[in-house]
């Protein structure tokens, strides 16, 4: 590619993507019961366990997040520019996260001492393997020849056609990361209510609907597809995240394709940033649609 692409640890993808894409990963940060210890939701070489993380969370422990650290963001990125490179950044939402705001602030002053570089960032306005997935297209339109402001462009004009829709399989998670009421918490446990929701054009995560039992709200997922996706569904590539429930996931990817001919399912974790708000149990499927 004739530039960089930079994006968050929240973007969900898979070590291979990464490294056969030459990406770069702005790991956002949590930490655990209050401890001063600072963990890197995703740092190269130095993951920290996901199927652990998860099983923390289903012991009790309180997982606070926070932006990525933002001198070691400028680090890398004025390294690149310093070997003459220009930069794509792909951000979180910034209707989850301050994440965005905080790095195209520090672009702009970066821009200041390197005015013959282009610096860009996007407001993704997606999260997980929708952001993912727009980093994934903007690498494919990147290696066919588009230059940084062509592929710039092309996901300010499509991320609004990259759909997300999620369930939880806990909504006492939803709860303390104040997505939803106590009382409804309380309620949708007891009833086996399970939420579907998505991330709007804004990029909030919205419940749309409530099913009863966690194979109805995977299947809603997947009905959601069938209405939504842009044809031909088959060749699109999806991608999944779940909360460490693997089985679960590869469930879904089954249904996937086989209801519509997907051959492309790429199956990740959800990172602990955005974990530490949905859960063990997250089950997230994304892909092209006619609108969010």
């Amino acid at each position: 590619m004739e530039f960089e692409i930079v994006t968050d640890s929240s973007s969900n993808l898979i070590e291979d993507m990464i490294d056969e894409f030459g990406l770069h990963i702005l790991p956002l940060t949590f930490m655990v019961d209050g401890e001063d210890t600072v963990y890197q939701s995703y740092l190269k070489g130095e993951h920290t366990d996901l199927a652990q993380f998860y099983t923390m969370m289903r012991d009790g422990k309180v997982i606070t997040t926070s932006l990525p650290n933002l001198a070691e963001s400028e680090a890398l990125m004025r390294g690149l520019l310093e070997q003459g490179r220009d930069i794509l950044y792909l951000g979180f939402s910034s209707g989850l996260s301050g994440t965005y705001e905080a790095t195209e602030l520090l672009m702009r002053d970066l821009a200041k001492d390197f005015p013959e570089r282009k610096l860009y960032a996007v407001d993704t306005l997606a999260a997980s393997g929708g952001e993912g997935l727009l980093v994934w297209h903007a690498v494919q339109r990147a290696r066919a020849g588009a230059g940084i402001d062509e592929v710039r462009d092309w996901v300010e004009d499509n991320k609004l056609n990259l759909a997300h829709w999620f369930t939880v399989d806990d909504l006492m998670f939803l709860f303390r990361g104040g997505r939803v009421s106590k009382t409804s918490a309380w309620a949708g446990t007891m009833l086996n209510i399970k939420p579907v929701m998505h991330v709007d054009d804004e990029g909030h995560l919205v419940p749309l609907e409530k099913v009863r039992g966690r194979k109805k709200s995977l299947n809603a997922l997947v009905d959601h597809m069938e209405k939504s996706a842009i044809a031909p569904i088959g060749e699109q590539m999806v991608f999944i995240t779940h909360g460490d429930c693997l089985e679960e996931a590869e469930y879904v990817a089954e249904q996937v394709k086989s209801r519509f001919g997907v051959k492309e399912v790429v199956i990740n974790y959800v990172d602990p940033v955005i974990g530490a708000h949905s859960g063990p149990g997250t089950m997230a499927l994304f892909f092209l649609a006619d609108k969010r």
